[in-house]
């Protein structure tokens, strides 16, 4: 079990997370952004929380997206329960947005019970499926356990940078360059049944990586 004081973070990992989150939000000031596909979800919804899921190199586009995608509810995004996630829990908190720490590796069930009672409460979820340490563009069966478990719809969010630089990691992270155009769009929702047999579940699995690996088939 990690360690409760590792779970908040260090003071040198919300120092870090707080100038990191200055440096998104002059960077993000720059960036021009076009969302489509938020009539037909919320058409499709209504009202109802939902899961976004989109792929780990893509999360630099979120806290951006946030007033136009949930403006008047809470998001909150799933980080891991690390060092990196203490930082990027900090960051994403002067964009107004909440975290739940843990991973498929690391407090994994209290995450997803921690989730499903954000989305209880009304909350938007984000989460990278193939995060935090990938294998990439792999989803990990966390997201759609949290599905099945809350009732809420998974929404796949295709991110598209015009222009950016792609980090040396394992899952080729992008950062925006300045001045660049953002694409996101709503893929169409998968909601996944309560009651699955193990064949079932690992078909919905697979039907939600396949979606969201169409949304990258062109990349390089």
């Amino acid at each position: 079990m990690a360690d409760r004081s590792e779970i908040r973070g260090s003071r040198k990992q919300r120092v870090i997370g707080i100038i990191a989150g200055g440096l998104l939000r002059v960077m993000g000031w720059t960036l021009r952004y076009k969302i489509t596909g938020l009539e037909q979800m919320s058409g499709k919804f209504g009202g109802r929380p939902v899961i976004f899921a989109l792929w780990h190199n893509r999360i630099f586009a979120i806290p951006y997206a946030k007033p136009v995608l949930s403006p008047d509810r809470e998001v909150c995004v799933l980080t891991s329960a690390s060092k990196d996630g203490a930082i990027l829990e900090r960051a994403v908190r002067s964009f107004g947005i909440s975290s739940v720490r843990g991973s498929s590796s690391r407090r994994g069930a209290a995450a997803l019970v921690a989730l499903r009672k954000k989305l209880k409460a009304g909350a938007t979820v984000t989460i990278t499926p193939d995060g935090p340490k990938g294998p990439c563009y792999q989803v990990q069966p966390g997201v759609v356990k949290l599905a099945q478990a809350s009732g809420a719809p998974i929404v796949v969010m295709s991110i598209e940078f015009k222009s950016c630089w792609r980090v040396k990691s394992w899952d080729r992270f992008c950062i925006p360059k300045p001045f660049s155009k953002v694409l996101v769009h709503l893929e169409d929702g998968i909601e996944v049944s309560n009651e699955l047999s193990d064949d079932d579940f690992e078909a919905e699995r697979g039907k939600l990586e396949a979606l969201m690996k169409h949304c990258t088939q062109n990349e390089d």
